[in-house]
């Protein structure tokens, strides 16, 4: 199929129902829904109880079924269809908000000693919610660093 004969509906259909498919996989009962972000991101959120395993570690395991979810639409859409993001339990959200709380005590510290800090490695989605947590505080910057899967974010004086 070519990409204006699948709709983002239809894309956003695909995608629960192969979310659905991989819940089910590793034996859990949830509940999956799909909502827009904007024009072309659908977000698939995967709800229920004792759904630490789709998470796995740092949202690994997350991270990966995303990747599956939207490799199964891609091929519906011959790999042009709409940026498809999965949820589970509201993980993104509290990583973010956590993240970002983090990186202000950082910030902090950093503006106390007046030497930058390195963080640890983190997902290029990890690193965004760093730099946005930062971008709105006055005499801090941050930067990113190296390679992936090695790539970090530097917290420095302004």
């Amino acid at each position: 199929m070519s990409e204006s004969m699948v709709t983002v509906e239809e894309q956003a259909d695909a995608a629960a129902e192969f979310t659905r498919g991989l819940v089910v996989a590793f034996g859990y009962d949830a509940d999956v829904t799909t909502r827009r972000e904007d024009d072309d991101t659908v977000i698939v959120d995967v709800s229920g109880d004792g759904l630490g395993l789709l998470v796995g570690p740092k949202g690994v395991t997350l991270h990966a079924i995303e990747e599956l979810v939207r490799t199964a639409v891609q091929r519906q859409t011959e790999g042009h269809g709409a940026r498809i993001h999965v949820d589970v339990g509201g993980y993104r959200a509290k990583r973010r908000a956590a993240l970002g709380e983090f990186a202000r005590s950082v910030a902090e510290e950093v503006r106390t000693s007046g030497e930058g800090r390195a963080l640890e490695p983190m997902s290029a989605s990890d690193r965004k919610a760093v730099h946005d947590s930062i971008a709105d505080l006055d005499d801090v910057s941050t930067t990113s660093e190296g390679e992936d899967p090695r790539r970090r974010v530097v917290i420095n004086p302004a």
